[in-house]
């Protein structure tokens, strides 16, 4: 019976009773799930050592699928939760085109835009923990919204309250090699 009076006055009020399968989605409180891989490691196992402070300290791979319809752009958050003062940001990436749905290791996707991260240099900080194994958290947020560059992860988040549409995440480990 509601039903029934919640699309009457739909209709005439001009409106629909029903959401076309092919609408964008919004933004909401819980957004959809993207999912997150790497072909340089598999979720809650060991980041090689060449994309950490002991190797090239370059990006390593990322990929993304299930993007839902209507996103605008991606950015990409890495932080470490183990760090001893607290989160530590290693990489923030915004303005990341809508069609792509990759990072190819050691490179920034044309268009992207690194912000400094918590050592104040541009770009990825590879893992690097001064004592015992940490996680490493790789965030991919598919946005309705083109996100400038953001001066830190907090205005990140603040800039895309409201915004995200999808989120994904992978989680690689790290423990540097002990010294001899």
């Amino acid at each position: 019976m509601r039903y029934s009076i919640l699309t009457t006055v739909l209709l005439l009020a001009g409106g629909s009773a029903s959401v076309s399968a092919d609408a964008p989605k919004r933004a909401t409180d819980t957004p959809a799930k993207l999912d997150v891989h790497s072909s340089a490691f598999k979720n809650n196992e060991a980041i090689p050592s060449d994309f950490t402070c002991e190797g090239t300290d370059a990006t390593p791979p990322l990929s993304w699928s299930k993007v839902p319809a209507g996103t605008k752009s991606f950015a990409i958050l890495v932080e470490d939760r183990d760090a001893p003062k607290g989160v530590f940001t290693h990489w923030l990436v915004t303005g990341i085109p809508a069609s792509t749905t990759s990072v190819v290791g050691g490179a920034l996707p044309a268009g992207a835009i690194a912000a400094k991260n918590d050592i104040g240099s541009s770009g990825y900080t590879g893992p690097c923990p001064p004592s015992g194994r940490h996680h490493y958290q790789f965030h991919v947020y598919a946005l309705d919204i083109a996100v400038p560059s953001a001066s830190s992860r907090t205005e990140l988040l603040s800039m895309m309250k409201g915004h995200i549409l999808a989120t994904g995440e992978i989680v690689g480990t790290y423990e540097k090699k002990a010294t001899r």
